[in-house]
């Protein structure tokens, strides 16, 4: 049961981690050109979907190198 907590809590903060990384590195994009007037709600909420959906798979990639290097030793 205590490996189940490491590892749920490993994910939790890994995903966290590569949300905020993503936000960080988002920030750098000008989105200004593409924003129509009016609309500024909805674009900062696409940049928060965004990030979300590209932290979130960036972080499940990792978990997924992590569970896959820790199965190696199974090969021989």
């Amino acid at each position: 049961m205590g490996a189940l907590g490491q590892q749920a809590a490993i994910s939790i903060l890994t995903h966290l981690l590569f949300i905020a990384i993503t936000w960080w590195a988002l920030q750098a994009v000008n989105f200004d050109p593409m924003i129509r007037k009016g609309k500024v709600v909805q674009a900062r909420l696409l940049i928060i979907l965004l990030t979300i959906a590209i932290g979130t798979t960036v972080g499940n990639f990792f978990l997924d190198y992590l569970n896959y290097s820790k199965q190696l030793p199974y090969l021989f």
